[in-house]
């Protein structure tokens, strides 16, 4: 970069919604934002956690001043643990999110990671920036906005928010302060686009614990509240509500109470009404308890999976009893969601959803917040992130209508330069995903992922095979293939083997390239012969042993 050019850089969370990471550059040194996590689908069998590709900043880490997080939900800071031996940077956050991490770090067993707390209005130097935290309110605890000031101009990175008038936990947006940043002249608003295409206002957490207070008190048998383990102000709102109408409140998933843990350290929840562990519920009346469990999005390890699916050791539920759903159903979730629905509903349990029911406000904003927002900073430069491609369209579509000047829109790997001059796109760096595989990170187009997906569809083919200048003998094993009925594919597949190795002259019998490459004919001919199936083959060609004249399948280590 020239001396003189503000760039920004996204490497996660610019077309998706979820593993944000954001490179700001000024003077030859980058300032990250944020380093998230997302969640895996059926595409990568075996991997729950991806993270960002940090090729690029890996390679610049002499460069990289630190790492500012705006808030502790998973995917603003859960990458940091697996990348932090890669990266090794200072780390600022606010109290809470703070506690958050330095429980990952223990978990991982990191021991010298750096992380200063950052009180909000505090402006902090870090090398060529400035940067100064601004409360905002989202579904979590200290919400933060950035200031980040260079040189030659400031951005405003909104991070998550919204404006709730009453946010349960923490005090309302003040939208004064906003228009006094603003007044200071910003260059460049970078800007969640999670909810633009929803109209209105996003709704407000008070407005959420009074429909569940009137919601709950209706329910004669037992309650169950399943949400978003970081909604500390839904956990304190659902806390309260239990304890207006003499209920015990039970929580249940180890990251509700880690969460739990954290609040409290950083001085939340320090006044709510008895919580009790899982194992008590079964000595309490079914009228007298409620239950908050984690698994909303229907994990499978979730508490909420193994309560509707009759594993939990201590929770169970039975006709009459009621469990709620205090969450959005995120996209993709649909169907794990939906079998945990169509088991409890079959044992006689009613179920409640934010399609049934007012359970759930996002902590996102929607297009009446936009417009505030842009009212109160004013930027030069629009730049949306946080969403898909149609939301980040559409938000750009928005801020032009509200007289932005000048809009761009990134992805992942987009080097754009916003000053000096008009925004525009000037290289591209190597962005993608790293799966989390046994602690381990590999690329998500790896060979190992790559195999191991082709596995899945496709199924494989072994083959153990010795062969001498008098004889041959194979051992195939086929497995996640289909057969017919009263079919001995295996055996066929031998056959073929042996003949065709019994076909080469005899002096190229013992030469491993080629047997392996008649085995693989053999197969190829036999097992994909009219099907779509393309196996995996394993080949091993083992030596003879010491008498090539007898046959038998004996291993030469």
């Amino acid at each position: 970069m020239a001396d003189q050019e503000l760039l920004f850089l996204p490497l996660g969370g610019a077309g998706e919604i979820g593993m944000n990471l954001n490179l700001y550059g000024y003077g030859g040194k980058w300032l990250m934002v944020d380093l998230g996590i997302t969640f895996a689908d059926e595409s990568l069998p075996g991997i729950d956690i991806l993270t960002p590709d940090t090729t690029f900043i890996e390679q610049e880490r002499g460069n990289l001043l630190a790492l500012v997080l705006t808030h502790a939900h998973e995917d603003h800071l859960g990458a940091v643990p697996y990348l932090w031996e890669r990266l090794r940077c200072p780390i600022y956050a606010t109290r809470f999110a703070a506690a958050v991490l330095e429980r990952k770090f223990s978990d991982h067993g990191i021991d010298g990671a750096r992380i200063t707390v950052v009180d909000y209005g505090d402006e902090v130097p870090i090398g060529t920036f400035s940067v100064t935290y601004f409360p905002i309110t989202h579904s979590i605890p200290e919400g933060s906005a950035l200031t980040i000031r260079t040189p030659v101009g400031s951005v405003f990175h909104t991070g998550d928010w919204k404006l709730d008038p009453v946010p349960g936990v923490g005090a309302p947006t003040d939208e004064a302060h906003l228009r006094q940043i603003g007044d200071g002249g910003i260059l460049a608003m970078v800007c969640d686009s999670t909810n633009v295409f929803g109209h209105g206002e996003s709704g407000s957490e008070g407005a959420v614990k009074e429909s569940l207070s009137k919601i709950i008190a209706d329910r004669t048998g037992r309650v169950i509240v399943t949400t978003f383990s970081s909604n500390i102000a839904r956990l304190q709102s659902v806390a309260e509500i239990a304890s207006d109408l003499g209920r015990t409140l039970a929580v249940t998933g180890r990251s509700m109470w880690r969460m739990l843990e954290s609040a409290r350290s950083a001085g939340y929840l320090s006044h709510l009404p008895q919580i009790v562990r899982d194992e008590d519920v079964p000595l309490l009346p079914r009228d007298k308890v409620l239950v908050l469990c984690t698994g909303c999005q229907g994990e499978p390890r979730g508490a909420m999976s193994r309560i509707a699916f009759r594993d939990h050791p201590f929770v169970e539920v039975q006709e009459g009893d009621s469990v709620i759903f205090s969450s959005k159903i995120i996209p993709g979730n649909e169907r794990p969601i939906g079998a945990l629905c169509n088991s409890l509903v079959s044992s006689g349990v009613e179920v409640l959803t934010e399609k049934t029911h007012f359970v759930h406000v996002s902590g996102h904003p929607k297009r009446e917040e936009l417009r505030r927002m842009y009212a109160h900073i004013r930027p030069r430069i629009a730049v949306p992130v946080h969403g898909e491609a149609v939301h980040l369209a559409e938000h750009a579509s928005l801020a032009r209508t509200l007289g932005v000047p000048d809009v761009i829109v990134p992805f992942n790997g987009d080097v754009i330069r916003l000053a000096p001059g008009p925004a525009q796109t000037i290289d591209h760096v190597v962005s993608g995903r790293y799966a989390v595989d046994d602690g381990m990170l590999v690329s998500t187009d790896s060979d190992v992922i790559r195999a191991r997906r082709r596995l899945m569809y496709n199924g494989i083919v072994t083959v153990a095979v010795q062969a001498a200048q008098d004889w041959a003998e194979a051992r195939v094993s086929l497995h996640g293939l289909p057969t017919e009925p009263g079919e001995d594919l295996e055996a066929e597949v031998e056959e073929e083997i042996e003949a065709m190795i019994q076909r080469l002259p005899r002096s190229r019998r013992n030469d491993p390239d080629e047997v392996e490459m008649v085995v693989r004919r053999a197969v190829n001919r036999i097992v994909k012969n009219g099907s779509q199936k393309r196996p995996l083959i394993d080949i091993k060609v083992f030596p003879v042993a010491t008498n090539p004249k007898r046959k038998g399948m004996e291993v030469v280590q």
